[in-house]
């Protein structure tokens, strides 16, 4: 197989470890670990390989395995809440040819309320549902990687079905979900708690991230009305602090600046016409795709 080929293999391989991992800068890594032990190979041993994109696929998705088991006690350690890594809307990743998040495509598999609930699977779970639902490989294939039968891994998936169905809410249309986030950017903008109060969900949860790296909440704040009076106080402590609206995840959301510096990405899940959930990364290691 050409090195052309093999390398374009690359931008599989970066989609499907952002969705196993839920951080870019860790699927950056599985990749060049999997083109590392590619190359380690002699070109006979390459030529042996039957599908070099499948085998491409297959260690990938095996050190993201290992790196899911890891990852749990890494983020028990983990200052505060610990949120996906939002990445940049197609239009604004488009414009960096060399940005990786330019190479995840941006669908349902990737909005932040997806990435959520994927981290309250197991490891195994994660990889049968992700592989076999998203990426539409077999049971068989996928028994192969997670070292289970495949009878196991049908069930892995399945138990991670009901897992995101049962915290699903409604689809709300994309109309709804911008006009509604472009609401609340003129309603804390304009410190109008009532207004905000209103498009919140009474008990919307606002969670979140700033790995203790920047200072910030370090738990959730729960209720529509707590979450409004605590937007509003954030305007009193930061008074230059700038909104504006972007695609977070493929999904509409807002980005926070603060004297022309990123400081928040937020992106929103939604239940009709309210806002169920804000997700708030300040963490500054995980807006690195939004500073090029």
């Amino acid at each position: 197989m050409s090195l052309s080929a093999i390398m374009n293999e690359r931008r599989q391989l970066i989609n499907l470890a952002y969705r196993l991992l839920g951080s870019l800068a860790d699927a950056e890594d599985v990749v060049q670990e999997t083109y590392a032990r590619w190359y380690a190979m002699s070109p006979e041993q390459q030529a042996a390989i039957e599908s070099p994109g499948a085998w491409l696929t297959r260690v990938a998705s095996r050190i993201c395995l290992d790196l899911l088991g890891s990852a749990r006690a890494r983020r028990e350690r983990y200052v505060g809440e610990w949120i996906p890594e939002p990445l940049p809307g197609s239009a604004e990743s488009a414009a960096a040819a060399g940005d990786p998040a330019d190479r995840v495509t941006l669908d349902e598999s990737v909005n932040m309320a997806f990435l959520v609930v994927l981290e309250s699977m197991t490891p195994a779970e994660r990889v049968a549902f992700i592989l076999h639902d998203v990426f539409g490989y077999r049971f068989p294939e996928v028994a192969e990687i997670v070292g289970r039968t495949p009878a196991a891994c049908r069930q892995l998936a399945t138990s991670a079905r009901r897992r995101i169905r049962d915290a699903q809410a409604p689809a709300v249309p994309a109309r709804k979900r911008a006009d509604a986030v472009r609401d609340f950017k003129r309603a804390w903008e304009a410190r109008d708690i009532a207004a905000l109060i209103r498009l919140l969900d009474p008990a919307a949860t606002l969670v979140p991230d700033s790995g203790g790296l920047v200072p910030a909440r370090l738990v959730p704040v729960v209720g529509g009305e707590q979450i409004a009076h605590a937007a509003v106080e954030l305007l009193d402590v930061a008074p230059g602090l700038a909104f504006a609206e972007r695609l977070v995840n493929g999904q509409p959301g807002l980005i926070a600046e603060f004297d022309g510096a990123l400081t928040a990405v937020f992106a929103f899940g939604f239940k009709g016409d309210r806002i169920t959930h804000i997700w708030a990364v300040r963490n500054p290691e995980k807006l690195r795709p939004w500073m090029d």
